[in-house]
């Protein structure tokens, strides 16, 4: 059995990964920031969110010990943080400033991982925070890495579908080609492995874009070459799979996909255990807790849900109402548009807003997001708000909901790929994508000659206004 504990909502924006040490749960999003929660109630910590990254945040990683917190970003640096703090103890940019999609901790913390949108690994010696090496590993961009639990190897993914194992020296030991039909997305090791006599294995899973998520067995027998054999293909989604993890005592395999879907597996039997759709858009991370049974699992509705497996315990009153407060902080940023609100969500609002007078009237006449949303002078009158003071509050309160959500609802070909954020100044890029131009521009001027999309070389710099673009996004804001 696997039920829902709560549902965190602080991200702006969509959710790219989350990760668990034996206390804590880290998200990062698109919104720039990471956050970081008691792995214990959920609460989220006193110096949470992380700022440091100037894009958005691809990929998080806790070390082994718990004590760094690991993330990436399309800026191009790796960021060290301490998880008991919150400050940044390293910054490790890339050498050609390439973005980067993912990172990786080796298990005894001695090495940090970095694949590039450049086709290269960056390697970092952990403790002393210097490079080690920064090679080429494809031809394609690299989306995916993980180490093996022995830490001796690593494995890479990219978006050309091969699948690539490497000692640390970044020797390579075997290449899967076509691993995933159109290209690999996530990667990862189960803890454990098996020494028998004179050989050793691991199991490998890895997810891409032909909707598929396998598990491979990696093993080598002592002086012969590496091998991966195909063990199971597991089929119940039905989009392209997103993200992949191992529970920690390598029983289970959990994926999540473009079809708002969590997939729950037997490892050993390869056969589906649970389905999980509480998302309402695409499911991009996946993570288990090492030490509780825990799940949480991120998306593109901006909320992370963490699910307990196994049987449910009972909670005290005090443990419920901290639940419901974790799941219901803003209901916005839970249950998207404020027109998808309920009569519930409004009076939630109402009382975080410290509006609670206007409960009874809100009640009574059944004011819902829709509702809200619509709000005005004469409606706000006719609703018989007599104190003009607390109806100009509440319409201040009701305009700064509408521009904070403006900004974040706002439909994906509106936001500059870039930063995630409302275009102001949409231009047109020789890739074809278009671009806040302080933001290319930007780009442009840190040596990025490479499109941030395609990672192919621009053919010029030049960048053409597109208007039709602008003219729709202000139609679009004059509309919300």
């Amino acid at each position: 059995m696997v039920s829902l504990l709560c549902t965190l909502g602080q991200h702006t924006d969509e959710v790219s990964c989350c990760a668990f040490s034996p206390s804590l749960l880290a998200t990062g999003s698109g919104d720039k920031s990471l956050r970081v929660y008691s792995a214990a109630d959920f609460s989220e910590l006193p110096f949470s969110p992380l700022s440091g990254h100037g894009y958005g945040v691809h990929c998080c990683c806790f070390s082994s010990c718990g004590r760094f917190l690991v993330s990436c970003s399309t800026d191009g640096s790796t960021i060290v943080w301490s998880s008991e703090t919150g400050e940044v103890t390293a910054v490790l940019q890339h050498p050609a400033r390439s973005p980067l999609r993912v990172c990786a901790v080796a298990p005894d913390s001695s090495l940090v991982l970095a694949g590039a949108c450049d086709g290269t690994v960056a390697l970092w010696d952990f403790p002393s925070k210097t490079l080690r090496r920064c090679s080429a590993v494809s031809e394609a961009s690299v989306v995916a890495c993980c180490f093996s639990p022995c830490g001796q190897m690593f494995v890479t993914g990219c978006t050309h579908g091969d699948l690539k194992l490497w000692d640390t020296d970044i020797n390579l030991l075997h290449v899967e080609k076509d691993a995933h039909d159109l290209g690999v997305t996530c990667c990862s090791f189960a803890p454990q492995f098996i020494v028998e006599g004179c050989c050793v294995e691991f199991r490998l899973a890895s997810c891409g874009q032909d909707s598929l998520l396998k598990i491979r067995i990696v093993s080598q027998r002592e002086g012969a070459a590496w091998v991966m054999k195909l063990l199971h293909t597991l089929t119940s989604q039905s989009a392209p799979v997103l993200s992949c993890a191992f529970s920690s005592d390598g029983e289970l395999v959990v994926s999540g996909s473009v079809d708002k879907s969590v997939a729950i597996y037997d490892v050993n039997l390869g056969t589906l255990l649970h389905t999980l759709k509480q998302h309402d858009r695409y499911v991009t991370a996946v993570a288990l807790s090492p030490t509780m049974p825990w799940i949480a699992t991120g998306s593109m509705d901006r909320s992370v849900n963490v699910w307990r497996i196994g049987e449910p315990v009972t909670t005290t009153a005090a443990e419920s109402r901290q639940t419901v407060c974790q799941e219901r902080k803003l209901p916005g940023h839970s249950r998207l548009l404020v027109a998808d609100w309920s009569e519930q969500d409004v009076q939630t609002w109402l009382c975080e807003e410290g509006l609670q007078e206007l409960i009874s009237i809100f009640k009574a006449n059944n004011i819902d997001g829709a509702e809200l949303s619509r709000l005005n002078k004469e409606t706000a009158a006719e609703l018989g708000i007599e104190s003009v003071g607390l109806r100009g509050r509440l319409l201040r309160k009701v305009a700064a909901l509408q521009a904070e959500q403006s900004g974040s609802e706002a439909p994906d070909e509106f936001l500059c790929p870039i930063t995630r954020e409302l275009m102001k100044d949409p231009v047109i890029a020789a890739d074809g994508y278009s671009y806040e131009r302080e933001s290319i521009e930007s780009w442009i001027k840190g040596k990025n000659k490479t499109s941030p999309m395609t990672n192919l070389l621009l053919q010029t710099t030049l960048l053409t206004p597109n208007r039709s673009l602008k003219m729709a996004i202000t139609r679009w804001k004059s509309s919300q």
